[in-house]
């Protein structure tokens, strides 16, 4: 077993012994829709809307204009003795007596013929490869009795092959076409089209596209948001993660490709469109972090005349709209925490609030402890003593107890049986319990105990102890950031904790301008079992704020920009958004263990696509136009000229 330790600025464990529509209205004229939203009997026509929609979705027609006449998967009892006609690729074949065909929807057997006059239907899907692509007509058929398989949908009918073509035979593949065989990430990306042949790759990206739609009704049909396409190609945004350069043919200017629609979305505000959104492309040159994309998707969404508490409403119900049925339901308003409660509770500011353990602060009555290094750690400014109590620790914590069931700890050696009472009490610590200390600095501390917890929690269930129940959804809002963080480089200097067009706390305004360090923010992040989903602000919408976040606080140069700043000026509207993480999203409603899971052609965690072999090399004569030369290393060179 790999042993995992984490540092903390001091650490000591225990054990307690004690026994403790309007899609068919969109056309008239948004007065119109308004008038017709307030008049009696709304709320009808609405719902009758959103159950045509839905009805209309729950029985797509797939074999419309293709000459199958049924998929592999949709075929039951209810239609023997008629004649189909299937398409699909072999998944399995036996000893020239039948055949599994699989499709998108499902698998069904093929039985194949083994009389003379079908002898050439015979040789050539016995002959044919696994994966190779078929047609097959023939009869459905109920199996003999006995021989039903209740572990498929189609378990009840075969199809009795009467004619079939190879249209594409296949050569022998770099790995099994099935969802139970192991393979390397690597070689799953290489053969990306290979992998998005099985079910669960299927699933995943069919699922999101119907999330994607619900929200475009939900957004658009019911609420009157306008779906705008922002530039790809832009300028660098100051702050933030770092983008992509991308030349140009004017001497030594670069394109950016933008990490958000940020700027654009706050313009079209300012445009008077009062509610955008979009299926937003953002991109991030972030190198090589796991279960990171280098380009990813969001849902952008942007309003006019709105505070948080519109925005979270909002989210909550396009969640609660475009929630998939076989997730269960997911109840609101969620919860909602302060970031300094996420930090003192939880050391993080995206808490998994599925399971408690929760980090407690013991200061005030070890304040009078002899034990050295907590008093040192309480003389200093900040200081703290906090803890967490593993429920069940013993199973993945050594512990030491005397016969006499007292604990060995070299606390208790500091500690009398008072202090021990209390703290087991505060910790509401039982038997087999361990508690893990930390004292020192309030970040450090609850940073590190936030760790541990996550830790802890990933030991005790892989020693089986069930935590987190993987079906359950919760949902928490994390509001009043600070607007401003100390660089981790230069702790004299401010970068903008969200980014730097969101506005400050109304209650803190003042402090802007005497003290920004305690300022706080209208920011909100939305977490979904302890990953962060969602991310947005109330933006400033005064240029002279504006100008004075970027020159005076964060020195940042302003001309670059200069047209927002101008547009600010223009008689902008007080505004605000968020951006949900569409991949992160349905990662975690399929249970992925990695975006790359959701995604049809995703990079590499070193951002490659293993595919297509990208990025790759340019000619010089490719680099002219750009005026851009490489020095190449040696070693690239020689790759390049082979």
């Amino acid at each position: 077993m790999t042993r995992r330790f984490v540092t903390v600025p001091s650490c000591l464990w225990f054990r307690c012994s004690c026994g403790m529509a309007l899609s068919w209205l969109l056309p008239r004229s948004l007065l119109e829709l308004a008038r017709g939203l307030t008049r009696p009997g709304c709320g009808w026509a609405l719902r009758r809307a959103a159950s045509a929609s839905a009805s209309a979705s729950a029985a797509p027609d797939f074999n419309s204009f293709v000459t199958r006449t049924n998929t592999c998967g949709e075929l039951r009892s209810a239609h023997v003795g008629q004649e189909v006609t299937l398409y699909g690729w072999i998944q399995y074949q036996r000893q020239g007596l039948f055949l599994v065909l699989r499709d998108f929807q499902g698998l069904i057997q093929v039985i194949i013929p083994q009389d003379e006059a079908h002898s050439h239907v015979k040789n050539l899907l016995s002959n044919a490869p696994v994966e190779s692509v078929v047609r097959v007509t023939g009869i459905v058929s109920p199996r003999p009795p006995g021989q039903e398989n209740p572990k498929m949908p189609t378990g009840d009918i075969e199809v009795k092959a009467e004619t079939a073509e190879v249209l594409n035979s296949c050569k022998k593949l770099p790995f099994e076409i099935k969802d139970f065989i192991k393979k390397s990430e690597a070689l799953r990306m290489q053969y990306r089209y290979l992998d998005l042949r099985s079910f669960q790759l299927q699933y995943n990206l069919r699922l999101r596209s119907r999330v994607v739609m619900k929200m475009r009704e939900y957004l658009c049909n019911l609420h009157g948001f306008v779906d705008v396409e922002t530039p790809t190609l832009f300028k660098r945004t100051p702050g933030g993660a770092k983008e992509f350069l991308v030349p140009s043919r004017e001497v030594g200017k670069f394109y950016c490709l933008p990490q958000s629609p940020q700027q654009f979305k706050q313009l079209l505000m300012v445009g008077g469109l009062d509610r955008y959104f979009q299926v937003a492309r953002c991109y991030r040159d972030e190198g090589s972090r796991p279960d990171r994309q280098p380009e990813f998707t969001q849902i952008d969404i942007e309003m006019s005349f709105v505070d948080k508490a519109g925005i979270q409403k909002l989210v909550e119900g396009l969640l609660q709209y475009s929630w998939p049925e076989e997730r269960g339901s997911i109840s609101t308003p969620f919860p909602s925490m302060t970031y300094e409660e996420a930090l003192a509770d939880y050391g993080t500011d995206k808490p998994d609030t599925r399971f408690g353990m929760k980090i407690v602060s013991i200061s005030d009555f070890l304040r009078r402890s002899n034990i050295q290094f907590i008093q040192n750690a309480l003389s200093y400014p900040h200081g703290t003593v906090k803890a967490i109590c593993i429920p069940q620790g013993v199973e993945i914590v050594e512990i030491i107890c005397r016969p006499d069931g007292s604990l060995k700890s070299l606390l208790t050696r500091f500690l009398d049986e008072k202090q021990q009472s209390q703290l087991v009490q505060a910790l509401n610590m039982q038997v087999d319990d361990v508690v893990l200390l930390a004292a020192g600095e309030q970040k450090q501390v609850c940073s590190a105990l936030g760790s541990l917890r996550l830790e802890s929690a990933d030991l005790l269930e892989a020693a089986g102890l069930v935590l987190r129940d993987p079906a359950a959804f919760h949902f928490l809002w994390v509001v009043d950031f600070p607007l401003f963080l100390s660089k981790e480089e230069n702790p004299t200097e401010l970068e903008a904790a969200h980014h730097p067009f969101t506005a400050p706390h109304p209650s803190d305004t003042s402090l802007l301008y005497s003290d920004p360090t305690k300022v706080r923010s209208q920011h909100y992040d939305l977490v979904l079992n302890g990953n962060e989903i969602g991310g947005g602000s109330i933006r400033i919408h005064s240029a002279e704020q504006q100008r004075f976040v970027l020159e005076e606080v964060l020195k940042e140069d302003s001309e670059v920009l200069s047209h927002l700043l101008e547009a600010l000026e223009l008689g902008a509207p007080p505004h605000g958004g968020i951006a949900l993480g569409l991949d992160r999203l349905i990662s975690l409603i399929v249970d992925a263990p990695s975006i790359r899971d959701v995604i049809a052609f995703p990079k590499s965690f070193r951002g490659r696509d293993l595919m297509g072999n990208a990025p790759d090399y340019v000619t010089p004569e490719e680099l002219k136009p750009y005026h851009i030369q490489v020095s190449w290393p040696l070693e690239e060179k020689e790759a390049k000229k082979n």
